[in-house]
């Protein structure tokens, strides 16, 4: 747990104050699907309700991407298609498009940075699914993969001048971002991102989650451990670029959880190019 000065934990959630609100009409689509007897009425209802998120998401259906047998036209139809869950990522992945800067002060890279989290959610899911225990619904992988360098975004609007050193420095000294963060700044992101995601009332176990997504991963913990490999296979393969080039080791711990060393794991997974048109898809439909 990083010790941090009274200063410092005001000049952070100060920081955190001054990003937008998450739409409360994810957060309502969040609780539905929550419900295992949520009905897809429901969540159409909510959706259609936001007239902006209604037509991304018929946007993105209709690509080439997808390619489709019909044309998509209603919301209705896209959850008949592609189902409760996939609708949820896609609403949520928006959402969090919708709250990112167009520019910022530190120089910091946004399409990139949005590249390497849309590529470690579908990651984090796709491990899920396959080295799941079946206590963990895929989709919480996917959205812990999605926020869990959010902390980044706050630097880079707030605290611009202190990142942009941070990241320097990481590049110069090739260390990891978190730690030039800490080394600058006196905290890194994922305390942020942890943070902010509490701000935006998501439930305390992603906060956990990404709070701990470079260090003190618990192997039981499944959100945990494949945020924490997908996070290095994203990098590993160049899916983007969240500031940070430093690919860690899997801990001996995660070596043993997952069956495989990462590029055994990577083989596992098979052709991941969808993974990349997937988020390249969602990036040029918004």
């Amino acid at each position: 747990m990083i010790e941090t000065s009274a200063d410092l934990t005001k000049k952070l959630s100060a920081a955190v104050e001054k990003m937008p609100a998450f739409p409360k009409s994810v957060q309502r689509i969040l609780e539905l699907t929550r419900d295992i007897n949520c009905e897809p009425k429901e969540l159409v209802m909510v959706i259609e309700k936001d007239p902006v998120m209604t037509m991304k998401l018929l946007r993105i259906l209709n690509s080439a991407y997808y390619s489709l047998p019909r044309q998509i036209t209603s919301v209705n139809q896209s959850v008949v298609y592609l189902g409760l869950n996939t609708i949820k990522n896609m609403a949520l992945s928006f959402a969090a498009m919708g709250v990112l800067p167009q520019q910022n002060a530190a120089g910091f890279d946004i399409q990139r940075y949005l590249m390497h989290s849309l590529t470690t959610a579908s990651l984090a899911r796709i491990l899920c699914q396959k080295f799941g225990r079946g206590d963990t619904d895929p989709s919480d992988c996917y959205i812990a993969g999605l926020l869990h360098d959010f902390g980044k975004v706050v630097f880079a609007q707030f605290m611009p001048a202190e990142f942009r050193e941070a990241l320097a420095l990481s590049g110069e000294q090739s260390m990891s971002l978190h730690t030039a963060e800490k080394q600058i700044i006196g905290a890194d992101h994922s305390l942020v991102g942890s943070m902010l995601v509490g701000k935006w009332q998501f439930p305390e176990s992603l906060a956990d989650a990404i709070r701990h997504h470079h260090n003190e991963i618990s192997p039981e913990n499944t959100v945990q451990s494949c945020l924490f490999v997908a996070d290095q296979i994203s990098k590993k393969l160049s899916m983007g670029n969240s500031g940070n080039l430093q690919v860690e080791e899997l801990p001996p711990a995660l070596v043993e959880r997952f069956g495989d060393n990462m590029d055994g794991i990577i083989a596992q997974l098979g052709d991941l190019s969808k993974v990349v048109d997937e988020a390249q898809s969602f990036t040029k439909g918004v």
